[in-house]
C-alpha cells in the first residue's frame, strides 16, 4: 500500500494557504493529512514561544492511525518535516523539503525581523511588505492591477494571529549539526525566484542530507500560487519512484 503523505506548512502560513491546489493530485494515490501550527486556521495561538519538537510531534499526531508516512514540508515546515523524521524515523518514508533552510543567513534574517516588526503596524503595509518577498518577479509582473489589489487584500485578511510565533521560531531553527545523519530518502527542491528564502541556502540544505535529491521551481516563494501543477508533479514523481516499505 502507498504510504500515507503528510504536510507542514510555512511560517505565516496555513495548510490551506500553502498547499490546497496540490492536494487533488496528491490524494489520488494515498491519504493526505495536515494539521495547522499552533496560531494558524483554527488551532489556538500559542501561550509560549513554538518548539520544533513539540510541532514535529504535532504533525505526526495528525497522521490519524497510519504506520508510514512521507512528509512534504514548505518553508519552515522543512525544518519540522527533519525533526518528525529524526524523532519518528521507524514511520517517516520519505521527506520532501521545498523552499527549506537548515539555518537563515543575514540577509533573510533582516526579512524575518522587518516581517516581525510590520505585525505591529497596519495590514496594508504589511500586506504589501509580504507580497514583494513573496512573490518571484516573474510571476508578479504577469498580474494585472486588479489582480494586486486583490492579493494585498487577501494577504491583509488571512495572515494568522500566531504569525509572530512562527516567525520567531523560524529565525531560531537550527538544523546543520543533525543533517549529516537523516537517514531518509529526500528530495529538496529549490524556489528559483525567490526573495525570502535564497535559492543558495535551500541548496546548502540539501548539501547537508545524505544522498538528497535536488530539483528547483521556476516560482517564488509561493510555489503553491505561482507553479502548483509543476510542484505537485515533482512530489509525486518522487515519491512514485520510491520502493513501498514492508508493511
Amino acid at each position: 500500500m502507498t504510504p500515507a503523505l503528510l504536510l507542514a506548512h510555512g511560517a505565516g502560513g496555513t495548510v490551506r494557504a500553502n498547499f490546497s491546489p496540490l492536494i487533488p493530485q496528491l490524494s489520488r494515490r494515498r491519504k493526505v493529512h495536515a494539521v495547522d501550527f499552533p496560531g494558524s486556521g483554527t488551532t489556538p495561538r500559542a501561550t509560549a514561544p513554538l518548539d520544533l519538537d513539540d510541532l514535529a510531534d504535532r504533525l505526526v499526531a495528525a497522521a490519524d492511525g497510519e504506520e508510514r508516512f512521507a512528509i512534504v514540508g514548505f518553508s519552515m515546515g522543512c525544518a519540522v518535516a527533519v525533526r518528525a523524521a529524526r524523532r519518528h524515523p521507524e514511520r517517516v518514508t520519505a521527506l520532501v523539503l521545498t523552499a527549506g533552510f537548515a539555518h537563515i543567513d543575514d540577509e533573510t534574517r533582516a526579512r524575518m525581523a522587518e516581517w516581525g516588526r510590520l505585525l505591529n503596524g497596519d495590514r496594508p503595509t504589511l500586506a504589501r511588505y509580504l507580497m514583494s518577498i513573496a512573490l518571484g518577479e516573474p510571476f508578479r509582473r504577469r498580474m494585472t492591477a486588479e489582480q494586486t489589489e486583490g492579493f494585498l487584500e487577501l494577504i491583509a485578511l488571512t495572515i494568522p494571529p500566531g504569525t509572530p510565533e512562527q516567525v520567531d521560531l523560524t529565525q531560531r531553527i537550527d538544523l546543520r549539526d543533525e543533517l549529516p545523519s537523516l537517514a531518509v530518502p529526500t528530495l529538496v527542491i529549490g524556489t528559483k525566484q525567490d526573495r525570502l528564502i535564497a535559492p543558495a541556502t535551500t541548496r546548502a540544505l540539501a548539501d547537508l542530507i545524505p544522498n538528497a535529491r535536488w530539483a528547483e521551481l521556476n516560482s517564488g516563494h509561493a510555489p503553491a500560487l505561482e507553479a502548483p501543477t509543476d510542484w505537485a508533479h515533482l512530489i509525486e514523481d518522487f515519491l512514485t519512484s520510491l520502493p513501498h516499505p514492508p508493511r
